[in-house]
């Protein structure tokens, strides 16, 4: 009996050793994928002294063989620790700020016997958020000014009008109801200003040559 446990646990060690290892080999594409912004690290949690089984594109100074970190030594105390716990703040120990997530590895008995964790550097992102805010911000006056054609907004309000009317959307219209609107438009002037006829078209989600063809066939309607 005693060398059947024996086999059993074993097997068991060599089944987490096998599962590490796909685990391993799974953190280093992922840190190929995100170098070098993100720090990939594999855990062996059945070691908690020497946990650090492989670490890539290092960021927090750590080494293969340091040892768990608490949020790993809690894992190891409670198998109904979360199996995934995602993008909590951290911090590096030169105090840049980081983006964690750690993801727990069971065995076939429900344990933990590894962890796969990703630590973001946020230094750059935030440094490159601050940049395009900085490159998006506009002096506080407002210029009374558009690149828009004024009369673009008009026509494009006067085409949802008349297809909210119609209980339909401007792309939906019918042939025969588009006519009728582009007769109109043409009518009541907004199709004299320059662009126009490009401004309805893309409105109604049809070519410009389309849009000109209605103004044909609405001169022959009644």
């Amino acid at each position: 009996m005693a060398r059947a446990r024996q086999t059993r646990t074993d097997d068991a060690q060599s089944g987490a050793t096998l599962l590490i290892d796909q685990v391993a080999q799974i953190a280093e594409g992922i840190a190929r994928t995100f170098a070098p912004f993100c720090e990939v690290v594999v855990h062996d949690l059945r070691d908690p002294r020497h946990a650090i089984f492989a670490i890539h594109n290092n960021l927090s100074g750590r080494a293969p063989g340091d040892p768990a970190t608490e949020l790993g030594l809690a894992r190891i105390a409670d198998s109904s620790f979360p199996a995934t716990i995602a993008n909590y703040a951290n911090r590096f120990a030169d105090g840049r700020p980081a983006k964690s997530t750690s993801i727990g590895i069971r065995d076939e008995q429900g344990r933990y016997v590894a962890a796969l964790c990703l630590n973001v550097d946020l230094t750059l992102f935030r440094s490159m958020q601050g940049a395009l805010a900085q490159f998006n911000a506009t002096d506080a006056e407002p210029v009374p000014e558009s690149l828009d054609p004024a009369s673009a907004e008009a026509i494009r309000g006067r085409i949802d009008r008349y297809a909210a009317g119609l209980a339909s959307a401007p792309q939906l219209l019918k042939a025969g109801e588009r006519r009728a609107l582009m007769r109109e438009l043409k009518a009541s002037g907004f199709l004299e200003v320059r662009r126009a006829m490009e401004t309805a078209a893309s409105h109604l989600g049809i070519s410009r040559a389309t849009a000109y063809n209605d103004i044909k066939s609405s001169k022959g309607s009644p």
